[in-house]
């Protein structure tokens, strides 16, 4: 990866240049920035222009239809053959890799050009935020609609870049999971880790488990009414999602954090005994039983209809906070279970914990401890990733956006600590383990967990203003990482969540507008 680059080139701007949002102030941070020359002007003739591709085409739309409303705009999608200027996606520059792209501004139009259509997609997320925070309300603003000019070079530092919503502690409908998908997308997160399961629910219709979703879905954290997802409705979700140049890696945590289908099937049950539902918070007191030929059967039929409905690489089988499972139980119960995941074609996902077992040739551990862990317990993390295990990196106080941010936020935890915006923001996973090679490292992840959060509005609380810090360390290179320039950057995102109706909490660290 280049060293990120910024350059200014040419003379002052004019008057209502000055309106025109700098080349370099999105998020995340692009490897190379080169401002330069006359900005371009979105105007009623501006055509959006896309190569002869179906998958170039439905990014063409997607960009129209978040300009159409707020521009009044027709905006028209054509062929590429019909014309030059306007907006241009087209396919091309492979040096870029599979999610870069570049994009060219000036006074006779914009084309982003990438090597694929997530590259285009990426870019397109770039273009709307050089554009005033008024494109993305649903109504017809006044404009003018300018991008600054010059050219933007960009491609991520890692190739996993995720975001998990927990829907088990509390239940999330379809559309509340698309509104999230959203709002990730516009920071050019890719992944969408679903916490699918856990001892306070079971979310996923499982055809031959039916309790698992009617019963054990039934409730959730304080008593309410919990809910699941058909087969078709995740179907939904994972067409949504890739859409959005999001994969969806569906988790089902075990052996722990399995009350729900203790609950649900007295056969998992060591004592053949079913436990109530649960509706707490408190963890790592279930298990399933490990020595039952049963349990496998379970595995097996959950992660063969799960596979088949994931389109992604990915089947995430938890793995931590295994307390009441016997260390030598845990590792016999990965040794049978990570295999049933290669079986069905898909590759392993676990909690660090899995490194204290055997890790799956291929497998990756997601490292969520903090930075006073136990040294024993991180030395076990890096002595798998130098083993050839790859890490996606979620320390809890860093990542974890459940945190509360000070003893005054009214939603979140504590376990972790207090995880303020600059802390969130402040460390490089590419050093952030001793002992861990940088190659081993694959990416980061914001958990999103939901004990104490209900709606739409707990989520984008929590979740602005980190998560765009969490994106941007995926993304961006370690040599962009700057907390003083980047609380700017992230400052001015503030009018773009309220055009979108996003809340976020207004940190005392970053230089909201005041205006």
């Amino acid at each position: 990866m280049a060293a990120a680059s910024i350059s200014v080139v040419g003379a002052a701007p004019s008057a209502a240049d000055r309106t025109v949002t700098p080349l370099g102030q999105v998020i995340p941070a692009p490897v190379s920035v080169d401002a330069h020359g006359t900005p371009y002007r979105i105007t009623t003739d501006t055509r959006i222009r896309v190569d002869d591709s179906r998958e170039v085409r439905k990014v063409g739309e997607y960009l129209a239809d978040i300009l159409r409303p707020s521009t009044g705009y027709r905006l028209p999608v054509a062929p590429s053959a019909h014309g030059g200027g306007g907006i241009q996606l087209r396919l091309g520059a492979k040096e870029l890799g599979a999610e870069g792209y570049r994009l060219d501004s000036g006074r006779s139009g914009i084309t982003i050009t990438a090597a694929a259509p997530a590259g285009l997609f990426h870019g397109v997320q770039t273009l709307r935020q050089l554009l005033p925070a008024s494109v993305e309300k649903d109504s017809t603003q006044p404009g003018p609609w300018l991008v600054a000019g010059g050219t933007i070079e960009d491609s991520p530092r890692y190739a996993y870049r995720g975001a998990m919503l927990d829907v088990a502690r509390h239940f999330f409908t379809v559309d509340q999971v698309k509104r999230f998908i959203d709002e990730v997308a516009l920071y050019k997160v890719n992944k969408l880790h679903l916490h699918l399961s856990d001892d306070q629910g079971w979310r996923i219709a499982i055809d031959s488990w039916p309790q698992l979703a009617t019963y054990g879905g039934s409730t959730q954290v304080g008593g309410g009414q919990g809910g699941y997802y058909t087969k078709a409705q995740y179907k939904e979700i994972v067409r949504y999602a890739t859409s959005r140049h999001l994969e969806v890696i569906p988790e089902i945590d075990m052996p722990g954090h399995t009350n729900a289908a203790l609950a649900s099937y007295a056969e998992l049950n060591c004592d053949g005994v079913a436990p109530p539902l649960y509706t707490g918070i408190g963890v790592g007191f279930s298990s399933l039983c490990v020595s039952k030929d049963v349990t496998y059967d379970f595995a097996d039929d959950v992660i063969r209809e799960l596979a088949a409905i994931t389109p992604g690489k990915y089947i995430h089988i938890g793995g931590d906070e295994a307390h009441s499972t016997p260390h030598a139980d845990f590792q016999a119960f990965m040794d049978r279970v990570q295999p049933i995941v290669a079986k069905y074609g898909k590759t392993v996902i676990g909690w660090h914990q899995l490194a204290g077992a055997s890790p799956a040739p291929g497998a990756l551990v997601q490292y969520w401890g903090l930075d006073g862990t136990n040294p024993a317990e991180k030395e076990q993390v890096a002595a798998a990733a130098r083993n050839g295990t790859g890490l996606i990196l979620s320390p809890a106080d860093r990542a974890y956006l459940d945190m509360k941010y000070n003893k005054g936020t009214p939603l979140g935890l504590t376990w972790a600590g207090y995880v303020e915006v600059q802390r969130a923001y402040d460390w490089d996973p590419g050093n952030y383990l001793a002992g861990v090679p940088g190659s081993a490292v694959k990416g980061v992840e914001a958990p999103l967990w939901s004990e104490t959060l209900v709606t739409s509005a707990n989520l984008d609380y929590m979740a602005f203003p980190r998560l765009p810090g969490a994106a941007e360390l995926g993304w961006s290179p370690a040599s962009t990482h700057d907390w003083d320039t980047y609380k700017v950057r992230l400052a001015a995102q503030a009018p773009r969540w309220d055009a979108l109706g996003i809340d976020y909490y207004r940190s005392a660290q970053v230089p909201w507008s005041t205006e």
